[in-house]
């Protein structure tokens, strides 16, 4: 599977009493204009769909969650579906390297925000589409005001502490949602939906240790697996805005790319498991920093969790003193080696975290160490897990190469 962690109430493969026959979400209102009839006739045609599901789809209102790249696809079609209203909640800006997925940005749109962005192609798309912008990040205080005024959510985000977040918010509101996960050349999707059917706790009730799995950003992923899993996300949503078929409540498809496969597990509700209620502190939950809590408080609340880091500038001035012999260290790069070969720092050694975690490759806990990989996230893992085996003086390269570049060798490549 594409996200690792403890699965609970899984069984393969599905049975025949998948949920199925859930009321729509919407109720179909007014008539079509000449202008909807003509552009969504495609539709109109499709037996057991047609005048009334596409009433439905215009009184929709519905939330995505992120606009890069699942979001990019799931928006486009939701728009081109005829989906009324399109909520868009994202806080970040197109960069150069989200083109390579994120469909719904160009190049006219680097540095612009991709909530506008997104809603500028929407509108190319399908003017008759409304689309809100919420230009902030989303947390456990703006969520269940942003999630009520929608039929329906869709998470296509790619830390574990805003799906739980997500999911809950939903559960509380009664809310169904559509779920999608991408990681290098796997991908997932499942339906949601509190008092229906289990809930994305009943798939992981508990988040994987902080640092296990990779972001995209971290670990990769081929471009197109968004379009794969991003369209079947819009299936799902178009099926739980309109009533028809059988959704993928109780059931999440796995997508393998390489082998070009789809497989399904069978997903239930905890029976011991009480009702959602409440939002939680989902950085702590997923054992990550709190954003409500500083650096000291974190080192006050647990020594073992404080990571010691130097700055690339520092690190710069003890490359040269290593070179003239005034120094001695290691510089561990903790990187793939894919990663290693776009881009690296003179005099580092490449050691993949995952070998050092494992125990194959050992650091000499006698001699200083500084760790670095892309961002910082993951050499303080790796110094996290050194100090708490002995190793008292090793350091995380804050920032890692992606900091390293721009501050002391801007000329060499950055992914």
């Amino acid at each position: 599977m594409t996200v690792s962690g403890p699965l609970a109430h899984v069984a393969v493969p599905p049975s025949a009493d998948s949920p199925a026959g859930l009321p729509p979400l919407v109720e179909p209102v007014g008539t079509l204009s000449r202008e909807e009839a003509e552009r969504y006739s495609r539709h109109l045609i499709i037996p057991g769909f047609g005048m009334e599901a596409q009433l439905r789809l215009r009184q929709a209102r519905v939330l995505v969650i992120g606009a890069g790249g699942l979001g990019s696809p799931t928006l486009l079609y939701l728009a081109a579906a005829g989906v009324g209203t399109l909520g868009i909640v994202d806080d970040d800006d197109v960069e150069l390297s989200n083109l390579q997925r994120q469909v719904i940005h160009g190049m006219a749109d680097l540095g612009r925000s991709k909530a506008e962005s997104a809603r500028l192609s929407v509108a190319e798309v399908n003017p008759l589409v409304e689309v809100v912008l919420h230009e902030q990040r989303l947390e456990r205080s703006n969520a269940l005001e942003l999630f009520s005024g929608y039929d329906l959510i869709i998470d296509g985000t790619d830390n574990f502490a805003t799906r739980y977040l997500v999911n809950d918010a939903a559960a509380i509101l009664g809310q169904p949602y559509v779920w999608g996960s991408i990681l290098r050349f796997d991908g997932q999707v499942s339906v949601f939906w509190q008092g229906h059917g289990p809930t994305y706790r009943d798939l992981f009730p508990e988040a994987p240790p902080a640092g296990s799995v990779p972001s995209c950003a971290e670990g990769g992923v081929l471009g197109v697996l968004c379009a794969q899993i991003g369209s079947v996300m819009v299936n799902e949503a178009i099926k739980l805005i309109t009533g028809v078929g059988t959704t993928l409540l109780g059931r999440v498809l796995v997508f393998d790319a390489l082998a070009m496969s789809w497989r399904e597990l069978r997903v239930r509700p905890d029976p011991t498991s009480p009702p959602i209620t409440e939002l939680v502190d989902y950085e702590q939950f997923c054992g990550l920093p709190s954003a409500a809590t500083g650096a000291a408080d974190t080192v006050a609340a647990d020594p073992d969790a404080a990571v010691p880091v130097v700055s690339v500038d520092d690190l710069a001035e003890l490359l040269a003193a290593r070179s003239e012999g005034r120094a001695d260290f290691d510089l561990l790069d903790v990187r793939s080696p894919e990663e290693y070969a776009i881009v690296s720092i003179h005099g580092a050694v490449l050691v993949p975290k995952a070998r050092i975690l494992d125990g194959e490759t050992v650091v000499d806990p006698a001699r200083t160490a500084y760790v670095h990989c892309k961002s910082g996230v993951r050499s303080a893992e790796v110094v996290r897990f050194l100090r708490g085996r002995g190793h008292t003086d090793v350091h995380s390269v804050e920032g890692g190469i992606t900091e390293w570049v721009r501050r002391i060798e801007p000329d060499k490549l950055t992914y």
